[in-house]
């Protein structure tokens, strides 16, 4: 299956920030790992004029995932800090479209569509086909694959550009499978036209 990618086609980059790479407050293993193949892919889809969206955890100091106020994470990604910065050797293009969530102290919003206007934006621009890549697979990216299922685009996982926190050692592949179940397909770079 070789994909050709056009305006209708969408990259979502997600959470590839600070406090989730080695380092950060909240780190995925390997979470910069994903960063050079998600590179590969953001020059891929700003060669063909599609879309790139970047999202990010966006928290307020007393953000209700946080252990202190009642949730099960340290500290992560607050707003305006070096750990909710994207990393470093992510190449975002000039004209990336950045959607920040968990901006709501009592929401948690894993999701990239949850409490932001990411549908508005992709529907805005007539995208049928959304690519998900990025941290954590087990969290965020599957809770973005599935909110986009939800709402009716056809969606990709990157299975080279994902990593997952693994609480429990399997997390991971069980999130990969429920995804594809519920209609995503997981595809590697080299199925797309100029991967």
């Amino acid at each position: 299956m070789k994909l050709r990618l056009g305006k209708k086609d969408a990259l979502i980059v997600v959470d590839v920030q600070k406090d989730f790479c080695p380092g950060g407050a909240l780190p995925v293993p390997e979470g910069d790992k994903v960063v050079e193949p998600l590179n590969r892919y953001i020059h891929l889809f700003s060669k063909h004029g599609s879309l790139v969206i970047a999202t990010r955890d966006w928290h307020p100091e007393n953000h209700s995932s946080f252990k202190e106020y009642g949730g099960i994470w340290p500290k992560h990604c607050i707003q305006n800090t070096e750990g909710a910065e994207f990393h470093d050797d992510l190449k975002l293009p000039e004209d990336v479209i950045i959607v920040s969530k968990a901006t709501e102290a009592d929401k948690e919003a894993y999701s990239g569509f949850e409490g932001t206007n990411l549908e508005k934006i992709l529907k805005g621009h007539g995208v049928r086909r959304v690519y998900v890549g990025g941290l954590a697979t087990d969290y965020c990216v599957k809770s973005t694959v599935l909110d986009a299922l939800r709402l009716g685009f056809c969606v990709f996982i990157l299975l080279d550009g994902i990593r997952g926190v693994n609480i429990n050692p399997e997390d991971s592949e069980r999130a990969i499978a429920e995804m594809v179940e519920k209609g995503a397909v997981g595809i590697v770079i080299d199925e797309l036209k100029g991967g």
